[in-house]
């Protein structure tokens, strides 16, 4: 089995060489990046071409539109912001679906409505394209290093195909299953983390408010039962008061409130997700949506 998996890899990689990659924001210029070092002719599009510049003039190919970006590839990857501009990536007759070659491994790593990533197979499928849901988490920091965590939905047959090429952004690869699994992966994933950061800055705010120092109560219990990413790397920032965004706000919510449709609809209860929404879209009223997350701080701050 090993040998076989090994195999799989170094014919994926010798098959898939010209990469389509849409949406060059703050996670996909470093996964662009990483992709170009694996070895990978990375062509690019982005709705504002001045972000992409920089990866560009690194050896990125420009694309004036998703179609030309999508044509004559083999594998077509996006990372956008919103499920209204997946839908605008993928649909229509300037879209990835409509404009892909048969036979193209088609890839939205977009946190976004699993219900939006099983349309997408769906119609990909009928236009003879494999479709894949891979939404990541590792924020900025993990997409700079290529340790991102990629949870994937679809096909495994795809899946296995394409791994050489989530292998040169992450390390932590998992395949979920169906289609839609990745996404719902992900929402599980932005669940535990409005817990873990809510009581982050709950922890903060408690230790400020009995005098503590905030910092060295930070490094106490941040390798305990208690430690998590979110209090020792994220938490970290607030004392430095440093609020740019390895991760905005703004799409913070707009993942939460997805996981909190997707938990309605599924019958589930999900009071802290409900709760910490709450206190983002409170935030983001004060016109706070473009800093980091870390910014909860200033809920517990007023």
């Amino acid at each position: 089995m090993r040998r076989l998996l090994k195999n799989i890899k170094k014919e994926g990689k010798a098959y898939m060489k010209k990469i389509g990659f849409i949406g060059i924001g703050i996670m996909g210029k470093s996964m662009v990046r990483n992709l170009m070092k694996a070895g990978y002719e990375v062509a690019v599009y982005n709705r504002t071409k001045s972000k992409a510049e920089d990866v560009v003039a690194e050896g990125a190919l420009w694309c004036d539109t998703v179609a030309q970006c999508a044509a004559g590839r083999d594998v077509v990857i996006s990372i956008v912001g919103y499920p209204k501009d997946v839908e605008e990536v993928y649909f229509g007759e300037g879209g990835v679906i409509a404009h892909a070659d048969p036979g193209t491994c088609v890839i939205d790593m977009t946190t976004t409505s699993p219900k939006l990533a099983v349309r997408i197979y769906e119609n990909a499928r009928k236009k003879g394209l494999k479709a894949l849901d891979a939404p990541v988490t590792g924020g900025d920091t993990g997409a700079k290093a290529g340790t991102l965590t990629i949870l994937v939905g679809g096909d495994q047959e795809a899946f296995e195909t394409c791994l050489p090429v989530f292998e040169a952004m992450g390390k932590n690869i998992r395949y979920e299953g169906k289609a839609g699994n990745g996404q719902h992966t992900k929402m599980c994933n932005q669940i535990a983390i409005a817990g873990a950061l809510s009581g982050a800055c709950e922890a903060i705010a408690y230790a400020k408010a009995v005098g503590l120092d905030p910092q060295v109560m930070l490094d106490s219990i941040s390798t305990g039962a208690a430690g998590s990413t979110q209090l020792s790397n994220v938490a970290s920032r607030i004392l430095k008061d440093d609020y740019d965004p390895g991760f905005f706000i703004k799409h913070f919510i707009k993942d939460m409130k997805l996981a909190s449709e997707e938990a309605e609809a599924a019958g589930a209860k999900l009071g802290v997700l409900d709760y910490v929404l709450d206190m983002y879209r409170d935030l983001e009223t004060e016109g706070l949506g473009d800093l980091g997350t870390q910014a909860l701080i200033k809920y517990y701050e007023k």
